[in-house]
Parts: structure tokens; sequence; C-alpha cells
């Protein structure tokens, strides 16, 4: 078997969505499993979608996912030019030499004309100039009449071809329209410039969405024609979102965040992204869910693809981002957070790690931690309906005589630690005769205006300071 040489070759007409990333983790992944190599392959041949900084933007989304060429724009390799409007002259090269063979052809007819047919008759373009005599041709040609080629499919017979996923797939020629390979004004097609591309980067696997599938036939019929062994296709199934009324409809917007970037930007890790999209339409011969690229790599195989669309869970990936969180250090956990957090007070900033200890193991994305921790900064308002609590027995009247026994005892504590404001809580439970819930719950509504906070009583008081504390305690005492 010949070396495993996969590719990723987006068009630089955008930003990373969902599926483009699985498409190049997969062929990242399967070219890492068989010990093969990896290309990065800019196709910017439609230039009206064209936008300036995308390719920028797409090395840097490879780069952040762990997603590393071994070839491509910027790296090099045998195989360049890997941007696909810095090989022109290769392109008209082999579309003339499909015109020498007979297997395409210069078709004349204006732009308009051949919009009208398409519009028209099935299949496209009524093929015209198909057959033209080769004086008709020559009086174009001397008039300087402008042209694009065109593929010359057969009309009768099928084409088939093998997919990894799908099996064989057979389409009827009646059905494959005369297709544009090079453009009026020299630039190719997507067809015509991905055959030929592949085929001279030596790439053995064609790894990409099922939305391509019906454009394979002309794509094989290119081979046959230039004489060509054809790679491995491999169409995976689309990327789904859930809809609210519980159907699923292809990823978009309107499910949330579906490019790598924004969710980034809403607090995920890079390596918890790459996992769960890895895990959308793959699966592993084990229960394992965690992975590192380097793991994954060992292990991705193409019989691990699934023919049914996948559908993207955020609460299955905020599962996955906590578990990456919880295996970090402290102290890599606290940089990476500390973006994410917002304004912090003084006494929070100087004690970051502290706070970042304590959220580690609490958060499912990086995004959250604003809002879990805005009550240092400034404590919300809220009613004594917050303090009832059923469990620990907690009312408002109760509330009311257990908070100043509590401020008694925060008071006289000296060295505002941890274990010390613990020591003076536990000696404020003794001497109340009431339960550890029952002082808490009074104490955490005080504090944080909330029911539910990242950390204990304990960790709220030492994280807001002695001052702030008491302070409001007090307020909470005299709403009571």
């Amino acid at each position: 078997m010949n070396k495993v040489r996969t590719r990723f070759a987006p068009s630089p007409t955008g930003y990373m969505h969902i599926g483009n990333l699985r498409t190049a983790l997969y062929a990242y992944l399967f070219a890492k499993a068989k010990d093969g190599d990896f290309l990065l392959r800019i196709e910017d041949t439609d230039r009206a979608r064209y936008v300036s900084d995308a390719v920028k933007f797409i090395q840097d989304t490879l780069a952040a996912a762990h997603i590393v060429p071994d070839e491509g724009p910027d790296i090099g390799g045998d195989c360049g030019p890997y941007v696909q409007s810095e090989r022109m002259e290769i392109y008209k090269k082999y579309a003339e030499e499909l015109v020498e063979k007979g297997f395409a052809y210069r078709c004349f007819c204006s732009q308009e004309e051949a919009k009208d047919d398409e519009e028209k008759a099935f299949g496209g373009y009524g093929r015209h100039c198909r057959d033209l005599a080769p004086d008709a041709i020559e009086r174009h040609l001397k008039n300087g009449d402008s042209y694009v080629i065109r593929q010359k499919m057969p009309l009768t017979g099928t084409t088939t071809f093998f997919d990894v996923v799908h099996g064989n797939i057979t389409i009827e020629n009646s059905e494959l329209e005369d297709q544009v390979l090079l453009k009026r004004d020299g630039m190719p097609t997507y067809n015509f410039a991905n055959v030929i591309d592949d085929h001279l980067m030596n790439i053995s696997h064609v790894i990409r969405g099922t939305e391509f599938i019906t454009s394979t036939p002309k794509h094989v019929q290119l081979y046959q024609a230039f004489g060509w062994e054809p790679p491995v296709f491999v169409h995976l199934a689309p990327v789904m979102g859930k809809n609210e009324d519980g159907s699923v409809s292809k990823l978009s917007k309107r499910h949330g965040a579906t490019s790598f970037a924004e969710l980034v930007d809403a607090g995920y890790l890079p390596e918890a992204i790459t996992n769960y999209v890895a895990l959308l339409g793959w699966s592993p011969k084990s229960e394992q869910e965690i992975f590192s690229m380097e793991e994954m790599a060992k292990v991705f195989s193409l019989e691990g693809l699934s023919k049914s669309p996948a559908v993207f869970d955020y609460a299955k990936l905020d599962w996955f981002n906590g578990e990456y969180c919880k295996a970090m250090s402290d102290e890599k956990f606290a940089a990476l957070a500390l973006p994410f957090a917002g304004e912090l007070t003084d006494e929070i900033k100087e004690k970051w790690l502290y706070l970042a200890a304590i959220l580690r193991t609490r958060v499912a994305r990086l995004g959250e931690i604003a809002d879990m921790i805005a009550f240092f900064r400034v404590l919300p308002e809220y009613g004594v309906d917050l303090f009832p609590n059923k469990k620990n027995k907690v009312t408002p009247e109760l509330a009311a005589q257990i908070l100043p026994a509590a401020r008694d005892a925060l008071e006289k504590v000296q060295d505002w630690t941890p274990e010390d404001i613990d020591a003076a809580l536990h000696g404020c439970i003794e001497t109340s005769g009431y339960k550890l819930g029952t002082v808490m719950w009074p104490l955490r509504i005080a504090l944080s205006g909330r029911k539910v906070t990242p950390g204990g009583v304990t960790e709220l008081l030492y994280l807001l300071g002695q001052k702030e504390s008491l302070e409001r305690i007090g307020k909470a005492i005299s709403m009571l």
C-alpha cells in the first residue's frame, strides 16, 4: 500500500464551522494513525466569496486545535504551491490536455445563453458547443471569442464509485451535466481543480462531507479521462443540531455557537472541543471518552465512522470541558480562567489562585465564571424570601437569631485565614446548639445574595475579607 496522504482543503470564504473542523480532524487523525502525511490546501478559486483574513483564521484555528499539517502554505513541501490561485498554469495545461484527448471542449456560448439553458433543461447546459465542427472552433478562436472549457460527460451508462462509509454508489450518466472545468478568466472550478491537485499531491484518501457525494461521479470521470487511479473516498455524515421542538436539522447559528472560534470565546477549551468533535460520528473500540490527540491518533480508524448524522449536544460538550478543567493544575486553570473573570476586587485579585482552585471543579465552561463570581464585586439585591430553607429548617425569624451570633464570632477572628474562620464558625455552632447547615444557610444568603455559590461559607468569608463580610452580614440583619 502506498503512503497514506490526506488533505484538508477549505475555501477561504468565512470561519471554520464545526463540520469543517471535524473533517480536518479526521483527515489528520487517519494520516497520523497510518504514519502518513496531512496536507493543508487552500482552495481560493471562488474569488467572489473570498475573505481576505480567512486563510490566517483557518491556520490559527488548526494550530489552536493541535491539528498540525505536514505540508501546506507557509510550511512548504514537494507538491506546492498549496494555494490554488498560485497554480493557474497547472490547471490550464490539464484542461487543454482533456480537450486534445476529446474528454472536454471549448464552449463559446455567452454566460446568458448558458444560464438560460440551465434554467430550462434538466441536466444544465444544453451542450450546443459539444460537437462544434473544427472550422467553427477555429473561427471563434480567430475572432478572440471568450470561452469556458467543459467536461464532455458520457451520455449513457452509469458511474460507480466505492465510498468507505456508504459503500458502492451508482449515478446515471444522463444526470451529469457537462460541467465547466475552466472559467473564462482562466480560473478552474472546484470540481476540476481539486481532482488535479489531489492527483499531483498524491492524496490517497479524500475525506469530506456528504454534500460532495453528488459531485464525486464527475471527479471519477475526470480520473478515468486522465487514466489516473482515484483516491479512496470517505464522505462523512453531517453534524446536526437539536431544535426546540425536539427535531434535528443541520447545525446552524440558531442552535448556538457553531464555529471553533465561537466555542473558544464562550469558554470551551480547544482540547475539549477537539475531543468532543472527534466522537461526533466516530466510535473508538472502547468505552473511553477522554482522549489526548496522541491517543486518538493511535486508535482512529475509518471503520469506526458512522453513516448516521451526529447531533451536536452542548450539554455533552459542557461535560467534556468540565472534565478537562478538573484534570488541570490550579495554576494552569487560574491563568486560563482569569480573562473570563470580569472585573475583580483587589481582595479577589490577591486571592485569585485560591478562588480558581474552587472554580476548577465546578465550572462547565470558562464563560460561566464572570456570572458565578459577580457577587464578590457587588452584592446583588435580594429579599428575605431567600432565607427560608426546609432541609435545614431555617426561617427568616431563625436567621435573624443566628446571624448576630455568627457576626459576633467572626468579629473576634484575629488572623483572617480559612482555618481561623472555620474555627470561629464551629465555635458558634457549638455555642448555639444548631446544626451546621442551619447556621451556614443564612450566612451564605447574607454573603452572596444567592442560594448557590462556588465554595462554602468559609471560602466566601475568606475571599470577601473580614470588613466586607461583616458589612454584608450586618445588612442582612437589618433586613431581617
